[in-house]
């Protein structure tokens, strides 16, 4: 099945949405994106995983994210379901806060990789699985999870990668298992120790390794 890797350009594709007809890059403009799939409207874990996405939206914001949904539902469907998210929100008066795509005829699902064999329509059509892609003001794949349709996904887990993707975009440095900002950072392989100084006035702290090797190198961030 066709898909993308990290580091591909995304698709400049054209589709249908709760907002009219766009152009994905346009929609973009120079912002950090979040493209995330979900297999139907009206069901109840998608419900739930929009209304997260909705109530996080300002968070999102904040980073310079926009963030867009897509299925294989249609146009009409999604904004009378949109009703149904924020009234889970228990926020009826208030509009969804990103466009859902309509992909229908499933095309956008099967050039990007979305769909899952294991998930069928009443006619026997593969629904889109819950994908989700980070693309960077570059218009790149930064990163991509794909979930099956019985798993919902952690909204929080995606604020964090984001922050962790923009960090390291601007800094030599890595984040280590489970970090969250405000933690030390690792300063990447690449760096040589006589650059350390210059990059991380902060300084530079290493852990002393039963090999011997000095790459466990820990700074602020």
């Amino acid at each position: 099945m066709p898909g993308i890797l990290l580091g591909d350009e995304f698709p400049n594709f054209e589709a249908d949405t709760t907002i009219g007809r766009m152009r994905f890059h346009d929609f973009l403009g120079d912002s950090w994106g979040i493209l995330f799939s979900h297999p139907a409207d009206f069901t109840p874990v998608c419900t739930t995983e929009l209304g997260r996405a909705a109530s996080l939206n300002d968070e999102f914001q904040k980073r310079g994210v926009k963030m867009i949904a897509l299925s294989i539902d249609s146009v009409a469907d999604h904004i009378s379901w949109s009703k149904d998210v924020m009234a889970y929100n228990n926020d009826p008066k208030s509009d969804l806060p990103f466009p859902i795509i309509a992909d229908h005829k499933r095309e956008l699902s099967v050039q990007l990789g979305m769909l899952d064999p294991d998930e069928r329509d009443k006619s026997g059509m593969p629904l889109t699985a819950r994908c989700v892609f980070v693309i960077g003001p570059d218009k790149k794949l930064k990163l991509s999870i794909l979930y099956p349709a019985t798993t919902g996904r952690n909204f929080n887990e995606l604020l964090r990668v984001i922050d962790s993707l923009q960090l390291t975009a601007r800094k030599k440095v890595a984040t280590p298992v489970d970090w969250v900002p405000g933690q030390k950072v690792m300063v990447v392989p690449t760096v040589p120790d006589t650059e350390t100084a210059a990059l991380f006035p902060s300084g530079v702290t290493t852990k002393e390794l039963p090999s011997g090797k000095k790459y466990l190198r820990y700074t602020e961030p």
